[in-house]
């Protein structure tokens, strides 16, 4: 397990503070990585920020899911993207988990080769093995690393595909950055944090304008998507279902053997208080806000003249 050291404070992800760690990788070179959690609470029970990394490993490692989504919404995704299913494609998976996403597009795309990126090698692991156990393993390459670093060619990929991730460089930096590793009428899908209205209501808007401040409708979205040199093929907003039944139920029903396994560590209890805490959250005002799921083209030259 990497040791890691808090670094920075900023962001939120389905109602998560973000504190940044910095993590040595095995040769050498550092990642940061992004985690959100009420780290205000958290800090103030003196948790181990390497503690609290094991912890977040080892909860959401058994699971199908590290975040909101759905194969039916993956796939929703990839027709909007006019993609042939037949084409061979250089794809990667930025933020992938353990593979929930890449799975159904190594299904679906048959001659695409996937970079799967992640930062945790646990993730990986799980979806390694689960590429061998289905017979895709020579068309998914994981990759552990970070999304502000990503080591591919400018305009050598035909599709960037990232499901609840992008907020780790916020939407705007990240939809800018890897516009240059787009081939020409590259496609990037990408769910995203979203308000479903334009006026929410106080309690909550201050919330999250004060931990993210990108959040915004879809509109804004689509307007940050089109200023940045991507044209718009499609948008949806991510059912309750998602959410709910496929990820927030799932968590809780690993909770108690998580806590079994951990009993010696109070540490591992805040951490189950503070997912409750955002499931009960994401429960009450899951009117107001949720994720969108943004399929764009690259232009072939953007807005300020840059190809």
């Amino acid at each position: 397990m990497y040791k890691g050291a808090e670094k920075a404070a900023g962001g939120l992800q389905a109602g998560r503070p973000r504190r940044l760690l910095v993590i040595p990788l095995p040769d050498g070179k550092m990642v940061i990585i992004s985690l959100y959690f009420k780290w205000g609470e958290l800090t103030s029970k003196l948790m181990d920020e390497s503690t609290l990394f094991s912890l977040l490993v080892d909860l959401h490692k058994g699971g199908e899911r590290q975040g909101p989504g759905g194969s039916e919404q993956t796939l929703m995704a990839l027709k909007l993207s006019g993609i042939n299913p037949a084409s061979r494609l250089a794809v990667a998976d930025i933020g992938c988990g353990t593979g929930a996403s890449t799975r159904v597009l190594a299904e679906n795309l048959v001659n695409a080769h996937i970079t799967a990126v992640d930062l945790f090698p646990e993730f990986l692991q799980v979806l390694a093995d689960s590429a061998c156990a289905v017979g895709y393993s020579d068309r998914v390459s994981p990759l552990a690393g970070s999304m502000e670093s990503l080591p591919f060619d400018d305009q050598s990929l035909d599709l960037i595909w990232s499901e609840g991730a992008i907020y780790n460089m916020g939407f705007g930096k990240g939809v800018e950055a890897w516009r240059r590793l787009l081939r020409p009428g590259g496609v990037l899908a990408v769910s995203e944090i979203t308000w479903l209205r334009p006026d929410p209501p106080d309690q909550i808007r201050q919330y999250w304008e004060a931990e993210y401040a990108e959040i915004g409708t879809a509109a804004e979205k689509i307007a940050v998507l089109e200023g940045a040199g991507y044209d718009l093929l499609g948008h949806f907003i991510l059912p309750p279902s998602c959410w709910i039944e496929n990820y927030y139920q799932p968590t809780e029903a690993r909770i108690d053997d998580f806590l079994q396994r951990h009993a010696d560590q109070p540490q591992a209890q805040q951490l189950i208080e503070m997912e409750r805490q955002e499931a009960a959250m994401y429960e009450k005002w899951q009117s107001v806000y949720g994720y969108g799921f943004y399929v764009a083209r690259k232009r072939q030259v953007n807005l300020r003249g840059e190809k």
